[in-house]
């Protein structure tokens, strides 16, 4: 009876967008997939299983459909406490760089500024010190790590809170995350699932009061396997206990009621054993939704500000009694929610929830419907601003170095320019009370991290201005300042003659958010004027960008302009940071996770939008279709032969390096061209996805005079078999190393089954091409110094 309903309720949607005329040819209403696939255990999870099932056990029905459904209480997401079975309830709290909703926690680089370090060792490092922090404040479960939206556009607002828009690099960077954060012993809830690529009408709305629906991805199978789903891929791989979906829609359903997303892609192809948790108001139904394989519906109960009563709850109790939901699935949910909370232990001695959340939670107090037993205020930072400030460093990409401006040399004289220079003028805080007095315009002051649910509550932040005064005066030099970018665009740095710095560091930002998207991407608050009248009084001009990226740079050219820095969100060590390059404490590492266009209009992918679109009654007028399949990013600029000012990968350091000796070794000749359809569906995919075919080696070398680091990285092209948007080059391996100047390294890239493999539509499986697949290995995209072929 249930499968009826919900088969016929598709089957209305899909009437519905024929009705309203729009026509998608390369897409389909996504396709019904139920029932939900139930929780097995496989995968090392079955002792936790059995666990779990005593628990339900013991449960009425009415906690049965209390367990799923949040309700009011100190965290972010609160999942209510059953005292008789001496369950306390699980804390979900916000989000991937830090615990927003806490005091005495830290901050630490956002996941930008993690891809951009392109560091395998320190990205495991901060998930597990984030964690620790979650973990003492008594939060169950952290909301990150993020890999959707993956970076589609340059233009996406929360770009900044995932890794890369390449898939590969951010699959592994996700996975070590996990690895890190789950050690710890708290669940990490990977979002947001999937294609969720621009912030703009990614909710329904209300226009001449007709509901128009929130935007549709629409993603061709393809396209979905080889580029957004990749990722995911590796968080399941890596034991990822949550998975949270998304606020638009999927090809016409909902990503919180999408049967083929979550029942038959996460749960079935990829053999997910966890639950799925909605994104705070993203569910829009009861029973649809629950049948679909959503397994918790956040916030539930009273959303934040309103009285709106949650379509779970008692409602799935009334749905259960008269028969429109099988219990067997209300009990599945129960035990994908307890099943990963006995795997870590979460059962014995977990820290009680922090009493200093209260105050600074969504939820008032006195809209509580249960008692929940709260702890003391704990300072849970320990020496953690060591790694960020490390971190902070690694992600810092250098771009452009003319004449050896950097690392700088003792200079007497500083010149500090922009409104990035400063300390925090506008609150610590970029969600809520701050934002709003800030009228979301935060001028004057530093950008450590973007704003929205994925930003944190900062104790302290360490600006440039301050760090550089502290390094210049360590050794008695003259430091002069000007932040004000009004001012600066109309040639302020003028007022500094004679006593013109030896050098000038510029500091740019770009502000990013939840809930919009960037309009441009040059930097803001009049940066390019700042840059070009700041140089006309300083031939040796540095430039440090913060922020969202990729920015374009409208002044790379200007001849005074000897060095530039793209230094991302390091968080709130960010000052301390930018010395360490400046100074050369450190030598820069860091690769661009992205692509630099030459103009805002070489990107050919940006947000919909437009006056048409904002003033339509339309219900299903927000539409985008992903006709470019996997060409984004760096695959779009090479696909196109179009020239770029900085390529994906790329970096400059304070010494040169070289490769050599390229080497292949193939594991297994003549593998399957398919995986076996008998191996086992492990949480990630099918086993043998996850098997090495071969092994790529090459040597590096330091030939410069001081030590540093490097990323010597692979990439493939696949034939044409793989089809016209995916027989492209992509990066496929990577491996930050250390060397002291002289010394040589062997490294060594290892090819799985689905490194190699292309998504075969018709056989709807991982496919190995029959013909020889190119290899290419170098220091970026484009710098490519070793080449030859694999065929397997």
């Amino acid at each position: 009876m249930v499968l009826s309903i919900a088969l016929a309720s598709l089957a209305l949607a899909a009437t519905s967008n024929a009705q309203f005329g729009i026509k998608h040819t390369q897409y389909e209403t996504s396709p019904p997939v139920y029932p939900s696939p139930n929780i097995t255990g496989i995968g090392g999870w079955e002792a936790a299983l059995e666990k779990a099932r005593g628990f339900l056990a013991e449960l009425s029905l009415e906690e049965k459909s209390q367990m799923v459904t949040g309700t009011p209480g100190p965290c972010v997401g609160n999942l209510a406490p059953i005292p008789r079975l001496n369950f306390t309830g699980i804390c979900l709290q916000d989000g991937p760089l830090s615990i927003r909703q806490s005091i005495y926690s830290s901050v630490f680089p956002a996941q930008l500024s993690v891809a951009a370090s392109w560091d395998r060792k320190m990205t495991h490092a901060r998930g597990l010190q984030i964690a620790e922090e979650f973990k003492g404040k008594g939060a169950h479960v952290i909301l990150g790590p993020v890999v959707g939206g993956l970076g589609r556009t340059p233009y996406g607002g929360r770009n900044w809170e995932a890794f890369s828009p390449d898939a590969y690099l951010s699959g592994v960077l996700v996975e070590e995350t996990i690895h890190g954060m789950q050690s710890t012993g708290v669940q990490a809830c990977t979002k947001h699932f999937i294609g969720n690529e621009q912030e703009i009408m990614r909710n329904p709305t209300k226009v001449d009061g007709q509901t128009v629906e929130a935007l549709s991805a629409n993603i061709d199978d393809k396209t979905m396997h080889e580029t957004y789903l990749w990722p995911f891929a590796n968080a399941l791989h890596a034991g990822t206990t949550s998975i949270m979906c998304s606020y638009q829609r999927i090809n016409g359903s909902y990503g919180c009621q999408n049967s083929k997303t979550l029942n038959g892609i996460l749960k079935q192809e990829l053999g997910f054993e966890g639950w799925v948790v909605s994104d705070w108001m993203a569910t829009h139904s009861g029973v649809a939704s629950v049948e679909a394989g959503l397994d918790v519906n956040m916030p539930g109960g009273i959303a934040f500000t309103t009285d709106q009563p949650s379509y779970w709850g008692a409602n799935l109790t009334t749905a259960v009694n008269n028969g429109t939901l099988d219990i067997n699935r209300l009990d599945d949910m129960v035990l994908r929610i307890m099943t990963p909370y006995y795997l870590l232990n979460q059962d014995v001695d977990f820290p009680k929830v922090d009493g200093s959340t209260v105050p600074i939670s969504f939820f008032s107090e006195k809209d509580w419907r249960f008692n929940f037993t709260l702890g003391e205020t704990v300072d849970v930072r320990a020496d953690h601003h060591k790694l960020i400030r490390e971190l902070g460093a690694a992600g810092t990409v250098l771009l452009k170095n003319k004449n050896n401006t950097l690392p700088l040399k003792k200079p007497m004289n500083v010149g500090v320019f922009g409104n990035d220079a400063a300390d925090l003028t506008a609150g610590q805080y970029s969600l809520g009370q701050y934002s709003l007095l800030a009228g979301g315009d935060y001028e004057i002051g530093t950008l450590p991290a973007g704003g929205g649910s994925g930003a944190g509550r900062y104790t302290y932040v360490v600006s440039p201005l301050e760090a550089i005064k502290a390094r210049a005066q360590s050794y008695g030099a003259l430091v002069q300042y000007v932040i004000d970018n009004k001012l600066l665009a109309t040639g302020a740095a003028g007022v500094l003659q004679p006593a013109l710095p030896d050098v000038c560091l510029i500091f740019l930002k770009t502000w990013a958010t939840e809930g919009d998207d960037r309009t441009t991407l040059i930097a803001d608050w009049n940066s390019t004027l700042v840059v070009e009248e700041t140089a006309k009084y300083c031939p040796s001009t540095v430039v440090v960008l913060h922020g969202a990226a990729p920015n374009v740079l409208p002044w790379k050219d200007n001849e005074n302009v000897t060095a530039i820095i793209a230094a991302h969100m390091p968080g709130q060590e960010t000052g301390n940071s930018i010395v360490d390059i400046l100074w050369g404490d450190v030598n820069p590492s860091g690769k661009l996770p992205y692509t630099i266009a030459n103009n805002e209009t070489d990107y050919d992918i940006g947000v919909v939008n437009s006056t048409e679109l904002l003033a339509s009654t339309d219900p299903n007028a927000w539409q985008d279709d992903f006709t470019e399949g996997n060409i984004i990013d760096y695959k779009e600029f090479d696909s196109k032969n179009k020239s770029v000012a900085y390529e994906f990968g790329f970096g400059l350091s304070y010494t040169t390096f070289e490769l050599s000796n390229l080497e292949v070794q193939v594991a297994a000749a003549n593998a399957s061209r398919l995986p076996s359809s008998s191996a086992k569906i492990l949480p990630g995919g099918n086993e043998e996805l996850w098997q090495v075919l071969a092994t790529v080696s090459v040597t590096l070398q330091n030939t410069g005079d001081v030590a540093g680091a490097t990323v010597p990285q692979l990439y493939i092209t696949l034939p044409a078999e793989a089809g016209e948007t995916q027989n492209v080059r992509a990066l496929r391996g990577f491996e930050k190393v250390h060397l002291e100047e002289g010394a040589e390294f062997k490294v060594e890239f290892q090819l799985m089954r689905r490194d190699l493999s292309y998504w075969d539509v018709n056989a709807q499986q991982w496919r190995l091409p029959a013909s020889a697949i190119s290899l290419d290995v170098g220091f970026s995209s484009r710098d490519l110094k070793l080449n030859g072929e694999l065929t397997i």
